[in-house]
């Protein structure tokens, strides 16, 4: 990877040029090229671009690291800073120990707290050489931008911040990653990329009263095993054979990481822009080392099932070819989903995710079901992997009652088995989603 390699926002076709990165990266004195890129690295690894870029805007593109993505909160919206360079805007004048100290403690220079929306409980994990690499990365191989960022102005209590101090020292475990020598290099890998950098619990975990992870490594109970965020619900990452990865293997969590697309699962809400900014780029001795890390993780929180040999999934064929009323939702599915997800549930390789034990289908929360009928949605782009997809939204297309019924079909067809849907369900999440 050159040094002067850039970050780049995949939502946005216009970004500030490699050129302009190398030559900011040129005039850092003394800054090591092999250094600078080994943090560029890091820093995709940790997705820094998919919260401190803002979305773009009609003849407004969103610029790599100059922050302003506004992100949703139970107590309000937080805007990402500007972490680029720039002296005034940016992070410019951030010693190193202000860096690590903002990333590790999220306590910026002048003693500012910042919000857990920045994932420092995760990132008081990166290892030394790996924070030097990202500070050196950042001063000298992005592009200063001189554009502030918007002030987050949460209501009170909220806004004040010094009561971060206390949730810090309730919640949060200070220290770098330790080896468990219990395991291989590999497994290892995996777990530092997965607690620290790649910082998924903070979506794929649980949250409790007071906003914080309810677990930072597999040592707690809920950790991993999935949670809500921005109205998507990010799916069960423990062995749990129903809604979790015990049926997915290895090689196939690899490709959804790399391509969006693995063992008939493709990625969808947030997700999307986890694997166009982030994952797709990382090595495939690193994904490989993930997969295995989650592939240990012991069945937890389960919810669903799936027997492709069960009585249902003949039924289910049945229904479909007969049109029977008895089973509410059939119909609907044979008119609106069977072209691209198969009557037979298997989707469409490289193309349309299966329905057939999809994990996501069979998940306890059922919200990001609801909102994908809603709005649509689309398969990520990705370099190497197949043409995107998009999803139809179908808010104009279904009332309540018939995405209670189609979802709940599919929840409990080919051998699925999950909780139907119930008319408040689909209310509730179009509700919050005010459509």
């Amino acid at each position: 990877m050159p040094a002067s390699v850039m970050i780049r926002d995949a939502r946005s076709a216009s970004t500030p040029t490699d050129t302009t990165a190398s030559k900011h990266a040129e005039g850092g004195a003394g800054a090591d090229a092999t250094l600078i890129a080994r943090g560029a690295y890091l820093a995709r690894a940790a997705d820094c671009a998919g919260c401190h870029t803002a979305a773009p805007q009609p003849g407004r593109p969103g610029v790599p690291f100059a922050g302003g993505l506004g992100m949703a909160s139970p107590f309000g919206t937080i805007y990402a800073s500007n972490i680029t360079p720039d002296p005034a805007a940016g992070i410019g004048r951030y010693s190193y120990g202000d860096f690590a100290r903002a990333l590790r403690d999220g306590v910026a220079p002048g003693g500012k707290r910042l919000y857990p929306a920045m994932p420092y409980p995760s990132f008081t994990k990166i290892e030394d050489d790996d924070m030097q690499a990202l500070y050196a990365y950042f001063m000298h191989g992005v592009a200063p931008v001189a554009t502030p960022a918007p002030q987050t102005r949460l209501p009170f209590p909220f806004s004040q911040r010094w009561a971060l101090t206390f949730w810090d020292w309730m919640f949060v475990q200070h220290g770098r990653y330790e080896p468990d020598r219990r395991h291989d290099a590999q497994w290892n890998r995996g777990a530092y990329l997965v607690q620290s950098l790649g910082h998924c619990g903070a979506c794929h975990t649980p949250r409790g009263p007071a906003y914080e992870e309810r677990g930072y490594d597999h040592s707690a109970r809920a950790y991993l095993t999935g949670g809500t965020n921005d109205h998507w619900f990010a799916p069960n990452l423990t062995g749990d054979p129903g809604a979790g990865l015990g049926r997915i293997r290895s090689d196939d969590i690899s490709a959804f990481l790399r391509y969006g697309h693995g063992g008939g699962m493709v990625t969808f809400g947030s997700m999307v822009q986890v694997v166009e900014d982030s994952t797709q780029y990382l090595t495939d001795a690193d994904l490989a080392a993930i997969a295995t890390y989650l592939k240990s993780l012991p069945p937890r929180a389960g919810n669903g099932g799936f027997d492709a040999g069960a009585r249902t999934a003949y039924l289910t064929q049945l229904s479909l070819r007969t049109g029977d009323v008895e089973r509410p939702g059939a119909g609907l599915y044979q008119q609106y989903c069977a072209r691209c997800h198969r009557a037979d549930g298997m989707g469409m390789p490289l193309k349309y995710p299966r329905l057939a034990g999809n994990p996501a289908v069979l998940s306890a929360d059922s919200g990001s079901l609801v909102r994908l009928l809603v709005e649509g949605g689309g398969s990520p782009h990705t370099i190497d992997g197949p043409s995107p997809k998009k999803m139809p939204s179908f808010a104009g297309k279904l009332t309540d009652v018939e995405m209670a019924q189609v979802l709940s079909f599919v929840r409990n067809a080919w051998g699925n088995a999950a909780e139907p849907l119930s008319v408040r369900d689909v209310s509730g999440v179009r509700a919050q989603l005010h459509k």
